[in-house]
């Protein structure tokens, strides 16, 4: 599902650029800092899509900001309708597994990378940031969709709940299946009050890279990068 949302995202967020950073060990016990596999500095617009290399089972990091629109960023639909609707998928596969990814721990707002892009959702006319957060898990076999809850990664916001799940199998995805009740939809979507918008879409996702999901009323843009043991200075 492909709205004006998308465009309007990519010319808001078309400058942001990050420095490679560190992510935590996730070793019990050690307050080491360990550098994220990093080859591609600079704006993410800029920067080569990075795929996981074939075979990487190690530790991924993901964050998420979910925003609303503050206007009308489609046309009216049967809301009602979408609540049944199955998943878009994108860049599927055929290998299926069984293994499982597990939450390795919650990271704290200290270390969000996409801090610029909340700052420019905040300051914009047509968009409101709603929550920001980020974990580091492993990934799931795909085709499990075994992820996460919402509040299991320390989201609380009334009216959104769901989950969001990471599959790994020749490549890499990630999965929302969120519904997000509005009291006060945008106007222009013939949506009334405590309407629930639904975001159900996998596509794969490339690292160094913003990700974009969206909807006609809310949207979610995510990062993934992977965590690489610790490198020897030199």
């Amino acid at each position: 599902m492909m709205h004006r949302l998308t465009t309007a995202l990519l010319a808001l967020v078309a400058t942001f650029a990050f420095a490679l950073p560190t992510v935590a060990c996730a070793t019990p016990g050690s307050q080491a800092k360990t550098p994220i596999n990093a080859h591609a500095a600079g704006s993410t617009a800029a920067a080569p899509a990075a795929s996981a290399p074939v075979g990487y089972q190690g530790e991924y990091y993901v964050e998420i900001i979910v925003f609303r629109a503050l206007v009308a960023l489609g046309s009216p639909e049967d809301w009602n309708a979408e609540l049944n609707m199955a998943p878009t998928v994108s860049g599927g596969e055929a290998q299926t597994g069984t293994g499982v990814g597990h939450l390795v721990r919650i990271e704290p707002p200290s270390v969000y990378k996409l801090d610029p892009v909340w700052t420019k959702l905040r300051n914009s006319e047509d968009y409101h940031p709603v929550v920001q957060a980020a974990w580091i898990q492993t990934a799931s076999d795909w085709g499990t969709h075994a992820g996460f809850n919402l509040s299991q990664l320390g989201i609380h916001i009334p009216g959104l709940h769901g989950m969001v799940y990471l599959e790994r199998g020749v490549y890499l995805h990630l999965g929302l299946n969120i519904h997000y009740t509005m009291q006060h939809p945008p106007a222009g979507l013939g949506a009334p009050p405590r309407t629930t918008f639904v975001m159900n879409e996998t596509r794969r996702v490339f690292f160094y890279q913003s990700n974009y999901f969206d909807n006609p009323a809310f949207g979610v843009i995510a990062l993934v990068l992977p965590v690489t043991p610790q490198q020897t200075p030199g």
